[in-house]
């Protein structure tokens, strides 16, 4: 159904706005793509598969040193080699004329940066009707030949799945294929989660990187533009389409640097809570327990709010379990008592130290009997879905059931 919607209005966005000029020259060349050079200072390429418009701009900054192997093993564990050379990275972004994805919709729009010298390149390929978008892919492919690395936000989840569809639709022969794909959405919601309410690449620069878009356009509008503009519009309002695209690329580049730079020494990049505990997460997975666990004791002096609390100290009392460190864990769990999902958690592990180690089953029959108290208030509340109700509610009941066997005389 989306598809067939995508496609409809990619039918309606090339009918001439209604009572509105073409746009035309008596040539057939339209004023707005004539204002778009005089705008932006691109020009039109020709390749084998067609013409296309393209703007390339510089921004001063030398390219970075070579980055932290200890930082990227974090954010990508299996990767390798790791790829720290950043003249190897290329950053990618599209923008498109739907939200959603499928097979109708178009990347009419994708900028592309790398590293190189003393700046940092942004090229950006533009079809400026359908027609050109075979000739947009061929100078993509080329670009992406250039480079082994990828670089996106949220860009395994859209942009690439998008782009590998256009390729197929425009019949390359083969679907070009970067050797590594680094998606910086990953890393970002373990580190910014627990601080920010989003995690889209604008509210990521605003609250981490310290520098605001000023007067961006929303991203939500962008597909209008694109159709008013092909439909004859005017140029400054796909103007600032590129222009938006290139904060996405330099903001992406530079939390490439943030993301290097805290991971590669977490204890001494002056992060906060949150960041320390999403870090703390990563050096879990990865084996390093002893350096997550200094994290995870970091992160709550550091300070956090209730829910990342709550994480840090139930990570903390896991793995003191493991160790065996019981004095340890047992007050961390007495710490969490609650109806939260941590804390019918802390219960259970309590009930089953009291009723397997300490030999003291009426205890642990006490600290279940809480728990369902606990859990139906909770559910009462409507803080808990029916669904999870009735299987933290099961899974206490037969530990009851079983425990108060034990107790009888």
């Amino acid at each position: 159904m989306t598809s067939m919607v995508d496609a409809l209005s990619h039918v309606a966005a090339l009918r001439p706005k209604s009572g509105a000029r073409t746009g035309l020259r008596p040539d057939g060349v339209s004023h707005a793509r004539e204002e778009l050079v005089s705008l932006l200072g691109g020009r039109e390429e020709r390749n084998d598969r067609g013409n296309h418009f393209q703007v390339r701009r510089r921004f001063a900054g030398p390219a970075p040193e070579p980055l932290t192997p200890r930082a990227w093993n974090l954010v990508f564990p299996g990767v390798a080699p790791l790829p720290c050379d950043p003249a190897g990275w290329l950053f990618l972004d599209t923008e498109t004329t739907g939200l959603s994805g499928g097979t109708g919709t178009c990347a009419f729009l994708v900028g592309v940066g790398w590293w190189e010298g003393d700046g940092f390149t942004v090229e950006q390929y533009f079809m400026r009707d359908y027609g050109e978008e075979p000739s947009l892919l061929e100078a993509l492919a080329e670009r992406l030949d250039a480079h082994r690395v990828l670089v996106t936000y949220n860009g395994k989840s859209f942009d690439w799945p998008l782009l590998e569809t256009r390729f197929r639709m425009a019949r390359f022969g083969a679907v070009p294929q970067p050797s590594v794909h680094l998606d910086l959405l990953y890393p970002a919601r373990r580190l910014w989660r627990w601080s920010l309410e989003s995690v889209a690449l604008a509210e990521v620069e605003r609250h981490v990187l310290g520098f605001d878009r000023g007067g961006d356009i929303p991203s939500a509008s962008i597909p209008g533009r694109y159709f008013d503009f092909i439909r004859g519009g005017a140029a400054a309002p796909i103007a600032e389409v590129f222009r938006h695209n290139q904060m996405d690329l330099r903001g992406l580049a530079v939390l490439a640097l943030r993301l290097d730079r805290i991971l590669g020494d977490p204890e001494h990049s002056g992060c906060a809570g949150g960041e320390l505990l999403g870090i703390a997460r990563m050096l879990q997975k990865s084996g390093e327990g002893a350096r997550a666990r200094r994290l995870f004791r970091k992160s709550l002096e550091e300070g956090l709010p209730p829910g990342g609390r709550l994480c840090a100290e139930r990570e903390l009392a896991l793995m003191a379990k493991r160790e065996r460190d019981f004095t340890v864990s047992n007050r961390l769990w007495e710490r969490l008592l609650s109806g939260s999902p941590e804390g019918l958690e802390a219960y259970e592990q309590l009930a089953m130290y009291h009723e397997h180690r300490a030999r003291h089953p009426e205890k642990a029959l006490d600290l279940v009997r809480e728990a369902l108290g606990r859990l139906q208030d909770r559910f009462r509340s409507g803080a808990m879905t029916e669904d999870r109700y009735r299987r933290w509610h099961a899974r206490l009941c037969r530990r009851r059931e079983r425990l108060e066997r034990k107790c009888l005389p």
